[in-house]
């Protein structure tokens, strides 16, 4: 196993975690490495059934364990009632278990009314991979091609069949299931719409009109995706003093994994094209920071930032301390007039806080441009972010 950047924090832990992820991010390896007393496995039909049927089955269960240790329950959303078991027995003093929950899907246990055990249990999140945990085993190619869920990534040919049946079992099937969608037409088009939108700006007018999908329904959706781990959306960018400058507030929408998003575009199957690849790194790069963000808890507000004139800035990571402005690019040279959007955005911010105007490209040498825009290779600029205190 490879070794994940929330393990040692779950590990050291003294309370219980929910651990929430995707499908396929490694929840359950990350578990077993821990060494549990006992897994409850409720993707296990039988194991499931027995639980549904009969409340009372892991407390009495538990109450025969003679050693203390760590409990695991894997895919608790599809049996949230379980929670308030859990609850009363983490509340007895004489309870001598730790538990780690794990689920892929916020939105059952929301819909479910669960007890998600306020004050009793750490809420940890787990995505794929970031850089910094593949390491040396990092290849940029296979990344923008395949993206980054564990199996997936340090899989061999069977890879590529691994993601078809991940979008076709899963998104198009399992999500829709869950999600008790009527009109399968409307689902898979969105779909495909939100491949295409990924790493774009949120018009809710234009999909509707270009897929014939009503806008409540596209909203619905789009909640849907975000519930189940599925999508992140970044917000628009919002300054802490009044303005001259308009503002876009369209939020920016991003699927979890590139490989997912390449998959539903049927493009998955052979390396990306060079015309392919300015979107492909520029989502992947944001969702490699999305990952850090959330993996070594920062706590960075992390947004896009668009003008009405049409300046524009990838991403805006707002730390305690200062704002980084973020431009990403593809290319092994970069230019000064890629840096338009990075001045209105410190325009934006005045003096309330200092600004970093940063660029990141897939050349080799760190460059200090003559208008204060400091350009970072890109692997320099994930290992500044995951090393910073701020």
């Amino acid at each position: 196993m490879q070794d994940r950047l929330v393990r040692d924090r779950i590990a050291a832990s003294r309370k219980s975690t929910l651990l929430l992820g995707p499908r396929q991010v490694g929840k359950s390896t990350l578990c077993r490495s821990l060494d549990p007393l006992r897994i409850i496995d409720l993707a296990d039909e039988q194991l499931y059934l027995s639980h549904a049927k009969d409340p009372g089955l892991l407390k009495r269960e538990l109450s025969a364990v003679k050693t203390s240790g760590l409990i695991v329950i894997d895919e608790i959303q599809r049996l949230p009632s379980l929670l308030n078991t859990v609850q009363s027995l983490i509340d007895n003093p004489s309870n001598s278990f730790r538990f780690i929950l794990t689920g892929s899907s916020a939105r059952k246990l929301k819909r479910g009314g669960a007890n998600l055990l306020p004050g009793r249990i750490v809420l940890e999140y787990m995505d794929p991979f970031t850089r910094a945990e593949v390491r040396d085993l990092h290849d940029l190619d296979r990344a923008l091609q395949v993206g980054m869920l564990p199996g997936i990534y340090l899989g061999g040919e069977e890879s590529i069949a691994t993601l078809d049946t991940y979008v076709e079992v899963y998104l198009r099937e399992e999500i829709r299931a869950e999600a008790m969608v009527r009109n399968l037409g409307d689902y898979a088009r969105f779909l495909d719409t939100a491949a295409i939108l990924s790493g774009q700006w949120l018009n809710y007018s234009k999909i509707s009109s270009e897929t014939e999908i009503p806008k409540e329904t596209i909203r619905r959706y789009v909640a849907l995706l975000e519930d189940t781990l599925l999508m992140y959306r970044l917000p628009a960018f919002a300054p802490r003093r009044k303005i001259t400058r308009r503002i876009s507030q369209r939020d920016k929408i991003l699927l979890f994994d590139i490989g997912v998003r390449n998959a539903l575009l049927g493009i998955h199957h052979r390396p990306i094209t060079i015309d392919q690849k300015g979107s492909a790194f520029e989502q992947w790069v944001i969702l490699q920071i999305i990952y850090l963000n959330r993996a070594l808890r920062k706590g960075w507000r992390l947004s896009s930032y668009r003008t009405e004139s049409g300046a524009e800035v990838d991403l805006v990571i707002e730390r305690e301390d200062d704002i980084i402005g973020l431009e990403i690019k593809s290319g092994r040279s970069v230019s000064k007039a890629d840096t338009r959007g990075l001045f209105s955005l410190a325009e934006v911010v005045g003096r309330y806080k200092p600004v970093k105007m940063w660029m990141t490209y897939t050349g080799d040498r760190m460059q200090l441009l003559d208008n204060g825009t400091q350009v970072l290779p890109y692997l320099e600029m994930l290992e500044e972010l995951k090393n910073s205190y701020l």
